[in-house]
This record gives C-alpha cells, sequence and structure tokens, in this order.
C-alpha cells in the first residue's frame, strides 16, 4: 500500500485508561507509515476527573468522537481496545469509516455473555447499590489478576498507577445492557459496512473468545481470531508485536 495513500488511524483507549496505554501499538503503526491519533475519552485525560464523570455514557465518548473523526481528512481506521472496541463499533454505524481493529472488544447490546466470570463479574456490581452514578475507581487486584495478569508484578504496579476512575454509568450501559433502557452500547449493524477485524487473547476472562466471536458474527464483512497465549492486554503485554502486526496485514490485504 502506498504510504501516501494510506488513511489515518484513530486508537481509542478502554475503560480505566488513557492514551497512554497505546504507546507501543502506535508506535509500531507509525513506522509502517500510518497518521495515528489516540485521543483521550471525556474526563480520562490525566487530570483529576470532574464529578461529572460519574454520569458520563457511553453514548457521550462517542459524540465526541464522532466529531473528531469528521475533522479528519479522510475516512479512518478506527482501533479500539476493550470498552474502547465498544465504541469503535457503535461510531462505525454513526460514520464513514475506512475499517475497525476490535481487539479483546467489550460486545454491544443485546450479546450475551459466553462465561459465568462474566456473569459473575456483572452481577458482582450490583452489590454496590448506586454504582450507576457513581465514579469508580479502579482496583489493582482485580486488574492484576484478569488484565494484566502476564505481567511482573513490578509491571503491574508501574501499569496500574496510570490508570484512571471510569464513569458508573458507562459501566452499566456496558455490563448490563439488559437493563439500560435507552440502550446505549447498541449498535445499527444495519449500518456497518466496513470490514472488521476481531482478536481477542485466547485467554482472555474479561472478554473471552466466546463472547468476542458472536459479537463478530453480527457483522457480515468481519473476521475473527483467537490469538495463542494472550490475554486481556494484548495491546501491551508479552507478545503484543504479534496482535499488532496481524492488525497491519490485516489492513494490508484489504
Amino acid at each position: 500500500m502506498n504510504t501516501t495513500r494510506k488513511p489515518p488511524v484513530m486508537m481509542i483507549h478502554g475503560g480505566f485508561c488513557g492514551p497512554w496505554a497505546w504507546d507501543e501499538f502506535a508506535a509500531r503503526f507509525r513506522e509502517a507509515g500510518y497518521d495515528v491519533s489516540a485521543p483521550a475519552l471525556r474526563f480520562h485525560d490525566g487530570a483529576k476527573p470532574a464529578p461529572a464523570l460519574a454520569t458520563t455514557s457511553l453514548l457521550d465518548y462517542a459524540d465526541d468522537l464522532e466529531k473528531q473523526i469528521a475533522a479528519m481528512r479522510s475516512p479512518p481506521v478506527l482501533i479500539g481496545h476493550s470498552m474502547g472496541g465498544l465504541l469503535a463499533q457503535m461510531l462505525a454505524a454513526r460514520c464513514d469509516i475506512a475499517a475497525a481493529i476490535l481487539l479483546a472488544p467489550t460486545a454491544p447490546w443485546g450479546v450475551p455473555p459466553s462465561t459465568l466470570f462474566e456473569i459473575g463479574t456483572a452481577q458482582s456490581l450490583m452489590l454496590r447499590v448506586g454504582f450507576w452514578s457513581m465514579t469508580l475507581e479502579p482496583d489493582f487486584n482485580t486488574a492484576a489478576a484478569h488484565s494484566l495478569d502476564r505481567f511482573s508484578e513490578a509491571q503491574r504496579k508501574h501499569i496500574f498507577d496510570r490508570f484512571r476512575p471510569e464513569s458508573g454509568r458507562a459501566t452499566f450501559e456496558a455490563l448490563h445492557w439488559g437493563l439500560d433502557m435507552r440502550r446505549a452500547s447498541e449498535v445499527d449493524i444495519r449500518k456497518v459496512t466496513c470490514p472488521l477485524l476481531f482478536l481477542t487473547g485466547a485467554g482472555d476472562r474479561i472478554c473471552p473468545p466466546g463472547t468476542v466471536q458472536r459479537a463478530a458474527a453480527l457483522y457480515k464483512n468481519s473476521t475473527f481470531e483467537a490469538m495463542p497465549g494472550m490475554s486481556h492486554w494484548l495491546i501491551g503485554e508479552p507478545g503484543w508485536e504479534a496482535v499488532c502486526d496481524r492488525s497491519l496485514s490485516w489492513l494490508e490485504s484489504i
């Protein structure tokens, strides 16, 4: 592919994170000749979040990103991780998108969980009555066990120190879509016409292969792959280079 004709790339980070999560991934894409942007979701810019974060919706995140996409020179490639992968699917139905790469993406409205772990995680949140209107602080033990599990203890602490609070409203909309009367995480599948690549770690418990494959099956022009040996933080954990290279080779192929 001619470098001058490559589409711009927007990388969308996941919950409790920020643009820093894409540091290695973005550098590799830039080396391949792509113009990469990695915006911060609303109230995720590293500063102490405003109280309004508690009730910020997935729809608010998507609205902000849609405006940025409208200002881009040409239809971009969206790359989203975890909750960012859900936002990328929502935006693919709203905007003119060249392609989308969904890395361990949260599934959209209507896709049921495929594991007891997913069900248990969602139900455990219900023990915090009213969490949907709270600012949720990141929990080290949860992150270490299920998201950063392939790092050393020192590496886990280093990465976790960069985590930020997340919106209770957005978390509710993503994990408890069956109770969300606004259907914030719903994607109009008929409007998604771009090619999509779904990649998840074969050992991912947060966004397991079974659930991600169900999400991929919604779309006519989608490819699904489970990456052997990888977990949830496949954008930076050991072996991330293979995930990045697979993403790049898929882009070249289309």
